[in-house]
């Protein structure tokens, strides 16, 4: 039986989307899939909808290296408004609890320390945390007692930004994989003996991927052609920027293809191995600077764990 043919165009690569105001991250995927007309897109990272700023999405091939930004830092800014706690934790939910207390700028800059490394952290009620396979916010929605664990996530860097006025005070979080900027300033908030939410929310930078790379969608929207939108991606291997890379030759590249392993030169290996701290748990394979494999290391021998399929 005959394959059948994908619909689309066979784009690769990643578009670090600027994300706007009060746009979903799935409904944003759809888009810019649909504005290349590419047979298969994905994002790294969800945003809530009332956030904006860097949404990192691939496309083709590059879906493959997904997994590899899970575990990047995050860094947002962030505005937190005192006095009111919401149903939601952010401005889109209904007030449930206010309180007439407001900190100073004193109090925060000495709390913060308790909100940074590795801390204790509940999930909001609204986000994608699966119970019993359905989505928190899914039943939040429909009025359900919804009861989130709490677990530990990495808070590596909070700072005051600035305090405009006692009602608002402005942050800048590096934050690790599942912390919530929403909770955060809820658990802050309540430390610091009052109410909070956030009011306005932007990330800036996903791993590699800064907002000075990034495209609105209304620019990619002004390009006649899907054609002309490709010259905004970046290449597949943008988001492997934290891996030692090994040069192999053509024999090797193509054992790599196949799903075969490889064998490195000596030379190779220290190359890879050189600078490299504790024991390395991936590897990029490159053949004449395109990306071949995502490979595990053995000694000298490169194990295929991801496989780009790219024209040659």
């Amino acid at each position: 039986m005959a394959r059948r043919r994908k619909k689309g165009r066979p784009v690769n690569g990643w578009i670090v989307l600027d994300k706007d105001y009060d746009v979903g991250s799935t409904d944003a995927v759809s888009k810019l899939k649909w504005l290349l007309q590419a047979q298969k897109a994905g994002h790294a990272g969800t945003l809530d909808p009332l956030a904006t700023g860097v949404l990192p999405i691939a496309f083709g091939e590059a879906t493959k290296t997904v997994p590899f930004l899970a575990d990047a830092p995050k860094t947002y800014l962030f505005t937190a408004q005192w006095g009111v706690a919401t149903t939601t934790d952010d401005g889109e939910g209904a007030p449930c609890a206010t309180s007439d207390a407001r900190p100073t700028e004193a109090d925060i800059l000495a709390a913060l320390p308790r909100f940074t490394g590795a801390i204790e952290q509940t999930p909001p009620k609204f986000s994608a945390v699966k119970i019993a396979g359905a989505r928190a916010y899914d039943l939040a929605r429909e009025g359900e007692e919804v009861e989130l664990k709490s677990r530990v996530i990495d808070i590596h860097d909070l700072r005051l930004v600035e305090a405009p006025d006692a009602d608002r005070a402005v942050f800048q979080a590096v934050t690790g994989k599942g912390a919530y900027v929403r909770a955060l300033v809820r658990d802050l908030a309540r430390a610091l003996g009052t109410e909070g939410h956030v009011a306005a929310l932007r990330r800036t930078a996903v791993g590699p991927f800064t907002e000075a790379d990034g495209v609105r969608t209304k620019d990619l929207e002004a390009m006649p052609a899907p054609e002309d939108r490709d010259a905004t991606l970046l290449p597949l291997d943008a988001a492997l920027t934290g891996l030692p890379q090994a040069s192999i030759g053509a024999p090797e590249a193509s054992r790599l293809r196949h799903g075969q392993a490889a064998v490195l030169s000596a030379a190779a290996a220290r190359g890879v191995r050189a600078g490299e701290a504790g024991e390395i748990a991936s590897v990029l394979a490159v053949a004449g600077g395109a990306p071949v494999a995502i490979c595990s290391l053995d000694g000298l021998k490169l194990k295929p764990v991801r496989v780009f399929n790219l024209s040659e």
